[in-house]
């Protein structure tokens, strides 16, 4: 077998590959004699026929059989010859067709076009200059969070001797008709609390229950906009029947020691409580100072090393990212299939940040392999006992769904990587500067936000 290896580019190389005649002409042979011991001949007791009768009759099916057990072997050993680590499936094309009509008399030339990674000549990854920044804790900041908690503590109360107003919650049984769509069956909801002014109301809702009383019938249209959040409503008209079962008002509680002890047995005061808030908003912030201080490590590695990148697995890498967008655009309630979504727009614009977490990936495998790393088993049991705490989901039902994903070598993988961020992280000069408002860089495997026209 002759091989000639073709850098098409640092990622992408062609193999052309040749099988000599004799090689063809012996598996050809050696297929037919397997062939005549078990096909029926049309004059000749089965398993008795010549293999040149044979070799003629069943040429087509021979000669498949023979390019599959040729061909593939080929790929393989060309690979290995030329010390090839290849990413994917080799993509296969026979040069020419006549040789497969004088199969064993000339030589099978094919190519294969396969994807490598790149060989990546890693600069300098110690010592890179960064700034750590914490967010300051104010005041307000605390406030903010115990104002958010005093709501959450908040209750509903009947209103008695007066009509709804605004901030009210009007608890309606609504009955709908369509009045430019008939044929659109009828609306029927029972029990649905109105917030009177709230940000998600629309205002016809609000306009038509103020002054209401409970057990009060209100007739009133809604002519929902074209752009409505609920595709179902957008652009229609409808006329609704409310019957009202009850006004409440929303009644904060006292900002006093008794409502901190409500919270939890670690509050005794509002003090401690608000003591305890300042110090997870100051972890938070730790929390965010560190992660950007990675990032802007990572954009400076990145910075100093271009090199080409393996289209599939930006291709890959796309996908994930565009799955997680729609994750969280469902939970928040947009439908993905929504036409007002430019979904090739997003990928486009995912493809940027797509190949920058390729890219980030090879530098920290690159890294991990210059500092020798290796992931222990105990390492990989920890990683997963630590998932299945925080999904809380049993450890045997996460490796199970890990093992679907690559299993231990995507644990393995994902902890060389954490690893040589920190080999980054413990090198760099780092230096503590005030905080300052500025674009946050995407994480390593960012998301994408822009699918809206």
């Amino acid at each position: 077998m002759k091989t000639e290896l073709i850098d098409v580019s640092p990622t992408r190389k062609e193999i052309k590959i040749e099988i000599e005649p004799k090689i063809v002409r012996e598996t050809f042979d050696r297929i037919s004699d397997r062939f005549a011991k078990q096909v029926n001949v049309p004059g000749f007791r089965r398993g008795h026929a010549p293999r040149s009768v044979v070799s003629t009759r069943f040429k087509s099916e021979i000669r498949g059989e023979v390019l599959r057990e040729l061909v593939p072997n080929a790929v393989s050993n060309a690979i290995e010859e030329h010390e090839l680590s290849t990413i994917g499936e080799p993509d296969v094309h026979i040069d020419t067709t006549t040789a497969l009509e004088r199969i064993g008399e000339d030589p099978i030339s094919f190519h294969v076009n396969v994807e490598v990674l790149p060989k990546v000549e890693l600069g300098q990854y110690k010592g890179i200059a960064a700034a750590r920044r914490v967010r300051p804790v104010t005041e307000e900041d605390v406030d903010r969070l115990a104002d958010g908690l005093r709501e959450a503590s908040a209750s509903l109360q009947p209103v008695e001797n007066r009509g709804s107003q605004l901030g009210d919650t009007v608890t309606v049984n609504f009955h709908g008709k369509f009045l430019d769509a008939p044929e659109e069956e009828d609306i029927n909801v029972e029990d649905v609390d109105v917030t009177l002014g709230g940000e998600a109301v629309q205002q016809e809702f609000t306009d038509n229950l103020l002054g209401v009383y409970a057990d009060d019938d209100k007739t009133f249209v809604v002519d929902y906009p074209p752009n409505f959040s609920s595709k179902g409503l957008a652009g229609k008209k409808v006329e609704y029947t409310a019957k009202v079962g009850a006004v409440r008002i929303k009644e904060l509680p006292e900002v006093d020691d008794e409502w901190a002890r409500s919270l939890g047995d670690e509050f005794d005061s509002v003090e401690t409580l608000r003591t305890k808030i300042r110090e997870d908003l100051e972890k938070r912030a730790g929390a965010e100072a560190d992660q950007r201080l990675r990032s802007e490590l990572m954009s400076k590695l990145l910075a100093t090393h271009e090199f080409e990148v393996p289209e599939s697995l930006v291709e890959h890498q796309v996908n994930y990212l565009l799955e997680s967008v729609m994750r969280d655009m469902i939970g928040k309630g947009i439908d993905p299939r929504s036409q007002e979504l430019d979904w090739e727009r997003a990928r486009d614009e995912l493809k940027v940040q797509a190949e920058k977490d390729v890219r980030g990936s090879i530098l920290l495998e690159r890294i991990a392999e210059e500092e020798q790393m290796s992931i222990s088993d105990e390492e990989i049991e920890s990683e997963i006992e630590a998932i299945a705490q925080a999904s809380r989901q049993p450890k045997e039902q996460v490796r199970g769904v890990l093992t679907k994903q690559g299993g231990e070598r995507s644990i393995a993988n994902r902890l060389r990587s954490r690893k040589a961020l920190n080999v980054l992280l413990e090198n760099a000069q780092v230096t503590e500067e005030d905080w300052r408002e500025e674009k946050q860089e995407p994480e390593e495997t960012g998301k994408g936000e822009s699918a809206a026209k």
